[in-house]
């Protein structure tokens, strides 16, 4: 079964019109793979139709990063070139609507030295950070995603790789609500109203820690920064007013903790792909805010780099509230793939976390933004917590309680 036309057209149409919102006269920077280059076009030809002064495209290719990483030397992938740099330099001038669309085979990177893969990622993503830093906040941005035969086929060993392909189209179309006979941008309305209704309520409350627990040895306390706002689904970009969703698809309500003030252990429930391998059952566990020690039955020696990065790579960014009955995990199956297996239950976050969840902080530095309990980090790792028992318990300044989630769900 292949997808149909109509189909295509209103995903792309909802990747720029809701998700990105690209303004007239904005420059869009498009990075999708090289495999994706019919869809690629659909999606610069809305971006046009919404008024897109110019679409840059970075193209990818996992067979390309592979032949680097497995013949060119460690020094030579690391290094940024002067061109490399002065793209990023662009970037923060041009303030482009940047669109990324993932389709990246999650076994890619199998094979490859983690050593390699850590040190050639610590060493550009330092020299590129203060770029990112600089259109933080600035610039709207949407995460969606395309399938692969490869990532459909690690979701579906069992089936032919068109099979494969026909039901991973299905369940990626489903998540972002997109169907034949539906309006897509109604639907998105009324989903986004009710996260931030729920994101509104959390803010009512003026929680000052949350309490997790689960049998499966989550046990775990973390403190919040006091006024950090709970935020979900869309963000409003302060320069041009555009309001924009990162992620297709989205069911996170979420906010960045206070950094170095969390006890205790989180245990993941699903692998974690990241840099293109995959980390497996596994648990961190925190003291004095910090990550101490971690496990992983696979992938612990990449779990332990991952941690490691950098002075921020050991604390979090990020908690994130997911209740089960999440679309994404009705499916029913492992994406492998972050954009979707976080939208699927509760998560939290390694790494960098979001100035804007402060008051005013979108035009803080992330200096001050630190000083006020934002953890900043060269990178930001979502793993997935929500069990199906979890229990979330809110406390207030004044030692009171209220439970937020039970059983994996709203309570």
């Amino acid at each position: 079964m292949s997808v149909s036309k109509k189909l295509l057209q209103k995903y792309a149409e909802l990747i720029v019109r809701t998700g990105g919102n690209v303004r007239p006269g904005q420059i869009v920077q498009l990075t999708i793979s090289v495999e994706q280059h019919e869809f690629a076009a659909l999606v610069m030809e809305e971006c046009y139709k919404a008024g897109a002064k110019k679409v840059n495209v970075d193209w990818t290719s996992d067979a390309q990063s592979r032949l680097n990483y497995r013949y060119a030397e460690q020094s030579v992938l690391a290094s940024v070139l002067p061109w490399e740099e002065a793209k990023m330099k662009q970037m923060t001038e041009d303030l482009p609507c940047r669109i990324i669309i993932l389709s990246e085979d999650p076994d890619a990177m199998a094979g490859v030295d983690p050593k390699k893969l850590s040190a050639v990622m610590q060493s550009r993503s330092t020299v590129f950070k203060p770029y990112r830093n600089a259109i933080d906040g600035k610039h709207q941005w949407v995460i969606a995603a395309h399938p692969s035969a490869a990532w459909a086929k690690k979701c579906f060993p069992e089936e032919s790789e068109e099979d494969a392909v026909a039901k991973l189209w299905d369940a990626i179309l489903r998540t972002v609500r997109v169907a034949e006979d539906n309006d897509p941008v109604a639907d998105w309305k009324a989903h986004v109203e009710f996260i931030e209704a729920k994101a509104a309520w959390l803010n009512a409350q003026g929680f000052s820690s949350l309490r997790y627990h689960s049998a499966n040895g989550t046990d775990f306390t973390v403190e919040l920064i006091p006024g950090a706002k709970w935020e979900g689904a869309g963000v409003t970009n302060p320069v041009n007013g555009a309001f924009y969703i990162p992620n297709l698809p989205t069911e996170e309500i979420f906010t960045s903790p206070m950094a170095g003030k969390c006890e205790g252990t989180l245990v993941a429930v699903k692998p974690l792909s990241w840099n293109s391998q995959l980390i497996e059952d596994f648990s961190i566990t925190f003291e004095n805010g910090r990550a101490v020690s971690c496990r992983a039955r696979k992938g612990q020696e990449l779990l332990e780099r991952m941690l490691k990065m950098d002075e921020g790579a050991s604390m979090l960014g990020e908690v994130a509230l997911v209740p089960k009955e999440s679309p994404v995990n009705q499916c029913g199956f492992l994406f492998y793939e972050t954009l979707f297996d976080e939208n699927a239950c509760c998560h939290c976050a390694v790494g960098m976390g979001f100035k804007e969840v402060l008051p005013g902080g979108d035009d803080l530095t992330m200096e001050q933004a630190q000083e006020r309990g934002i953890n900043d980090s060269i990178l930001h790792v979502d793993f997935m917590i929500g069990a199906d028992d979890l229990s979330i318990v809110g406390v207030r300044p004044d030692g009171s309680e209220e439970a937020i989630f039970r059983d994996g769900t709203w309570a």
